[in-house]
């Protein structure tokens, strides 16, 4: 486990920071615009969390929440190098699962769903968009670094939670877009 005694060290000052192994690198390096995207999302996450009373869901939400620290440590330590913690395809295939459970009660799409309603809602929403982002923050990470072909998989995996879960919440009076609604 990780043991913080002193939150600030004074070493990222001058706009540098360290992956895990210790190697220094600009902060606006793709390794730390990932980890960042990854760490925003797992904060939006923590918002639906706040915002919902479905248990099953919060239980979703606190593995979920988990993995995406995972994540972050797997992004920090480069692929070459021992790290016990690594995004592995179980963790992908319980997305999957969830997915299926939510969706199975959702009637077939016919257009794109308005990302607004509750609260509740937007706010995932939001998270959905976000973990757009950090997936193609690690997308780019990838052509230039080898990195966990799992971490982006189950990134795209939880996008694609985000969006059944943002209708599954809606109790199916989600709004649809109305193309070329003023021509």
């Amino acid at each position: 486990m990780v043991k913080l005694t002193k939150i600030y060290t004074k070493t990222g000052d001058k706009g540098k920071t360290s992956l895990a192994t210790g190697i220094r690198l600009d902060k606006c390096d793709d390794y730390f615009n990932a980890i960042g995207d990854v760490d925003e999302l797992n904060s939006h996450i923590g918002m639906i969390f706040s915002y919902t009373d479905d248990e099953k869901i919060k239980e979703a939400l606190c593995r979920i929440q988990n993995d995406l620290f995972d994540i972050g440590a797997d992004l920090a330590t480069p692929i070459d190098q021992v790290l016990e913690i690594r995004i592995k395809k179980m963790q992908h295939i319980f997305l999957d699962q969830l997915i299926d459970f939510y969706n199975e009660e959702l009637p077939a799409l016919n257009s794109f769903v308005m990302p607004r309603g509750s609260i509740l809602v937007s706010q995932i929403h939001i998270a959905r968009a976000v973990c757009r982002r950090a997936e193609r923050s690690c997308v780019c990470l990838k052509r230039k670094h080898s990195i966990n072909d799992d971490v982006v998989i189950y990134l795209n995996r939880l996008s694609d939670l985000m969006f059944v879960l943002s209708r599954f919440v809606t109790k199916m009076e989600e709004e649809l877009w109305k193309p070329a609604l003023y021509q």
